[in-house]
């Protein structure tokens, strides 16, 4: 009887306007840090693995190309669940889905401080990665549920919490490292951080469900063609901004020929105004509208990538990333906000198909740049990716869905 009373809590109560109507406006915004809280503890989790990959690799004994092959099973994973995702999250609910998947999450990060082997740490990335999807897809259904409860954007400042969190994660992990803890203990109290957000933000979050939307639609159907049209504005942020996280300390290190220890100034001024833009991107949406934003954000990441190939020096290369870190911050966010919030289609298979488009192009972006360095020259593949904001701004404005 426990336990049935205990899912209970957990249980859809349906539509958002209905059973929040009235609510005090100090009841939002501990709704909103809640949400604030999952999305933290996501980004925790992430970064907290990466500050680790090299430790990982040592104590593995692994070569370049033997990592490189194994850090794909993370996108196998979320590629994996991305077709049952959306239908997960709406049929049992974004907040129950969120806290299951965020708790694995957690898990899957301990699990990769197990690894023993490379066959090992493959099936733990693999898990890693099919959590951090089904969790995306939750807390960004959330977030969109939370948007609407404020009758305003938000969705841009959630996800700058877990850039946020990136830098947290990234100095914890500089600090385990001092302290020369192991990854396995490491990841053990990361896990117990997230744990802490769990229990002391659970009940917060927005219990509703669209089940009018969800009785309608088939497992598998057509996606809506806006949608998949804003997937593709996503694929070209997401390739862009993929570029950035593998290849911008490669671009100073050849390119630039900056000083060894001025490497990583590309990586982190991208990152800096990334996070800081998620933070101004709500503001700036309610100001300017989204399909405005959207515009300029998209010429902002081709004027700092072209920039940045015609002047291949170290202040304007910096200046060039931290523009395009702008540029990038809110476009992500925007569309998924602008997704969610669609007339026929539940959030959580809306936000799956944007994502899934979307994250293709964080995938193939890096890669498709490394072959075309080798073809052409970096310099060359940069002013590739540069033209896709540009396609970001044309499309935009031929999308009437945003506004």
């Amino acid at each position: 009887m426990f336990y049935l009373n205990f899912l209970g809590r957990f249980r859809p109560k349906g539509k958002i306007k209905k059973n929040y109507a009235g609510v005090k406006a100090s009841y939002l915004l501990r709704i909103r840090w809640a949400v604030n809280a999952f999305y933290f503890g996501k980004g925790l989790c992430f970064a907290s693995w990466a500050s680790r990959i090299p430790d990982i690799k040592t104590t593995l004994d692994l070569t370049e190309g033997e990592l490189g092959s194994i850090l794909f099973a993370i996108p196998l994973g979320q590629l994996a669940i991305m077709p049952f995702s959306g239908k997960i999250v709406t049929k049992y609910g974004s907040h129950f889905i969120l806290i299951l998947s965020v708790l694995l999450y957690a898990l899957a990060l301990i699990n990769i401080g197990l690894a023993t082997s490379p066959f090992t740490l493959c099936i733990a990335l693999f898990l890693f990665g099919v959590f951090a999807n089904l969790s995306n897809i939750a807390v960004n259904t959330q977030g969109v549920y939370a948007e609407k409860l404020y009758r305003r954007s938000i969705m841009s400042s959630f996800h700058g919490m877990w850039s946020f969190a990136g830098f947290i994660g990234a100095l914890i992990g500089l600090g385990m490292g001092i302290l020369d803890l192991n990854p396995f203990t490491h990841f053990c109290i990361v896990a117990s951080v997230v744990l802490l957000l769990i229990i002391s933000n659970f009940k917060f979050l927005i219990k509703a469900q669209d089940r009018k939307l969800t009785k309608k639609g088939k497992f598998f159907s057509k996606p809506d063609a806006s949608l998949l049209w804003l997937g593709v504005i996503g694929f070209c942020s997401m390739a862009s901004e993929g570029v950035m996280f593998d290849w911008s300390g490669v671009y100073f290190k050849e390119i630039v020929k900056a000083p060894e220890s001025l490497v990583i100034l590309g990586y982190t001024s991208f990152m800096i105004m990334m996070a800081s833009g998620r933070f101004l991107g709500d503001k700036m949406t309610s100001k300017f509208g989204r399909k405005k934003v959207l515009q300029i954000s998209g010429i902002m990441v081709s004027t700092g990538l072209l920039t940045a190939v015609i002047f291949p020096y170290l202040i304007p290369c910096v200046f060039c990333f931290m523009l395009v870190g702008l540029g990038v911050s809110t476009i992500v966010p925007t569309l998924y906000s602008v997704a969610g919030k669609h007339p026929t289609v539940a959030p959580g298979d809306a936000l799956t198909v944007v994502s899934s488009v979307s994250f293709l192009g964080f995938l193939m972006g890096p890669p498709v740049i490394g072959h075309i360095a080798d073809a052409f020259g970096l310099q060359f593949s940069f002013a590739f990716i540069g033209i896709f904001g540009f396609l970001i701004a044309f499309m935009v404005s031929r999308i009437k869905a945003i506004e």
